[in-house]
Order: C-alpha cells, then structure tokens, then sequence
C-alpha cells in the first residue's frame, strides 16, 4: 500500500535538476565578450574587403597589394557591404555571449518598445546637440560634415550603391553598434563596480574608438552623442530606443551631407 501514498511517491520521483540562474557578465567578463564581439564585427567587414582586393587586376606582390587595399576600402560599395555583413557577424557573436549566461536574448540587451514621449524626447534632445556641433563647427570655421562622408557618398553613387549606403549606414550599422555598445557592453557594466554612470562613459568611449576615420572634431561630436544615448538607454530602459534615434541621425547625416556637396 505504500505505493498509494503520495509522500512516498515522491520520495521515489527522480529529483529534478536545478539549473544554474541567469548571469550577467560583470566588467571583465562584459569587456573579454566585447573583444570577441568586436572581432566579429570585424572579420564580417574585412571577408568584403578581401574579396574586393581578389577581383583586382594584375600581379599581387605587397605594393601593388596595400594600392588595391587602400583603393577598395576607400569605395562606398565596399563600405556599404562591409557595414552590412558585420550585422549577421555582431548578431552571433552576442547570441554566444548572451547564450551562456541563460538570460534571454532580448532581456539582456533590453530590446524592448518604449513610449511615443521617449522618443520625441530623444529626437529633440539628439537634434539640440547636432545643431550645437553644426552651429560651433561655423562659428569655428570648420566644415560641418566630415569629409571622409562627402567622398563615400560620391563613389557609392558612382558604383550606382547610394541606395545600398543608405540601408548600411542607416539600419545596419545602429543595428550593429548599438546592440554592441548601449546593449552588451552597457548592460553588464553598468552591473559592476562602474555602475550607471561609469557604463555609460567607458561604452561611449568605445563607440567612438569604432569612428576613428574621422578627426578629433568629429570624434568629439560622436562620444557626446554616446553619451546621450547611453543616458537614454539608462533612463528608457530600451535598446529600440537608441537604435532608432542612431538610424535617424545617421540618415539626417547622409541627407545633409548630399546637399552640402551637391548630390542631391
């Protein structure tokens, strides 16, 4: 009759195994991911590179080799492919990372929807600090937009790709960054010792190293505008948010520098 009683068919029921928690990595964890993550990123980018550099002609020895590197890298195709094959790179890489961890994917970078006020607030406060950079650009005499933009765009509409510049630059690359910067590398730092604040400096900080085909000037106008979205990925609590916002200026970019240099 034993085996009618209930406490003693579970004391006979195999146990059910106890899984480890969810985790998020703290700082060094978070910082040895985003080097993986980043060289994601980066081979993605460099396989359209090198294959541009094949389909060149002639002999390959190691001038004629950097020529066609610097030739290739220089194109807006090559950058608009590139751009858009280090999306699918970034994605598995964080997919690794986040997999580990047994959080979910979309919990961990916090890509959830935000509200129609958030993202007015963050359309006017990203165009109050761009006009503040374009208005201290004129009063300083520099040009407003950099000019590495200006020369990508002319050969991305040579090679008949501006349409193609325009999906990189505008869903591909805040895609990209943004799930790399304001969600892994801002969500596990800012669950360290760094805390809130200190996420937001150093993320900011490495967003703008991915900028570096732009001078000082313009590399200031980038860490301060990851700064702002780092705040609003703090406040918000939303990765959508700071993508959206990055597609729109990255978009409002194109569309100026296009009428600045007549490509209208």
């Amino acid at each position: 009759m034993d085996s009618l009683n209930p406490a003693s068919s579970a004391a006979l029921a195999p146990a059910t195994p106890i899984l480890p928690p969810p985790r998020i990595w703290k700082f060094w964890g978070t910082a040895l991911w985003g080097v993986f993550i980043f060289g994601g990123m980066f081979l993605g980018q460099v396989v359209v590179v090198a294959w541009f550099v094949l389909q060149q002609e002639g002999p390959i020895d190691q001038d004629a080799l950097a020529a066609a590197v610097r030739v290739v890298v220089g194109r807006g195709l090559t950058i608009s492919l590139s751009v858009i094959t280090g999306l699918p790179a970034v994605l598995a890489a964080l997919w690794i990372a986040i997999r580990i961890t047994r959080t979910p994917f979309s919990e961990y970078l916090a890509l959830r929807l935000t509200s129609w006020t958030n993202l007015l607030i963050g359309i006017v406060a990203l165009f109050v600090l761009v006009m503040g950079w374009d208005l201290l650009s004129r009063a300083t005499g520099r040009e407003v937009e950099p000019g590495f933009m200006g020369e990508v765009l002319k050969s991305a509409r040579a090679d008949g790709a501006l349409w193609l510049l325009v999906i990189a630059f505008c869903v591909a690359a805040p895609i990209s960054e943004e799930f790399f910067a304001r969600g892994f590398l801002y969500r596990g730092w800012s669950e360290s010792f760094l805390g809130p604040v200190g996420a937001i400096v150093l993320s900011s900080m490495v967003w703008t190293v991915l900028h570096l085909q732009y001078d000082w000037y313009f590399l200031g106008e980038v860490f301060s505008i990851g700064l702002l979205f780092g705040y609003l990925r703090y406040r918000c609590n939303s990765t959508w948010l700071t993508i959206i916002l990055h597609g729109l200026n990255n978009l409002a970019a194109v569309g100026q520098t296009m009428l600045l240099t007549g490509q209208s």
